[in-house]
């Protein structure tokens, strides 16, 4: 039986100056703490989804993807800055720290916060939103887990990130 493990979040945002928009996840997955950057499971729709939204290649390495989101003018990050988890399980998400999204709100001209599920975009209502102000809005998770989504129903809801970039 998987039992509870602290984890802090040990690597950074992506973005700068020129980063329109944020996508925050809830707390990254175990494949993406073992590689060390954002939406690292093979299964995740994340990078293929934002490649067919941008008629963009998909990107494969670490450094593709963060030239990708800065080329594109998105910022990503997490919600959670450490927590209590089980494995990869955003249901057993417990005694939480938020992330200091000021800093990127500070320094780059977001006109629009988007979470990637509800999980991450219940948490930033109850974290991050009394802090800054700014609303986000939820769209459906790209993780694999999300099996009611198909790749074609992600893109008409994420599309809605388009008139922000």
């Amino acid at each position: 039986m998987e039992t509870y493990e602290h984890v802090t979040h040990t690597f950074s945002p992506v973005f700068d100056e020129t980063s329109r928009i944020l996508i925050l996840g809830s707390f990254p997955s175990v494949k993406s703490r073992e590689q060390q950057f954002y939406y690292g499971h093979p299964q995740n729709r994340f990078w293929k989804l934002l490649a067919l939204l941008l008629s963009d290649d998909c990107p494969v390495s670490i450094p593709e993807k963060q030239a990708f989101l800065l080329r594109h003018h998105i910022a990503v990050w997490d919600v959670i800055a450490s927590c209590d988890i089980i494995g990869s399980s955003d249901s057993s998400i417990r005694n939480v720290i938020p992330a200091d999204i000021g800093r990127i709100l500070s320094s780059a001209p977001i006109s629009a916060v988007f979470a990637n599920g509800a999980t991450a975009h219940r948490l930033y209502q109850k974290y991050i939103f009394p802090a800054t102000g700014f609303p986000a809005a939820k769209l459906p998770s790209t993780s694999p887990a999300n099996a009611a989504f198909s790749i074609e129903k992600l893109q008409d809801n994420w599309n809605v990130i388009l008139q922000y970039l």
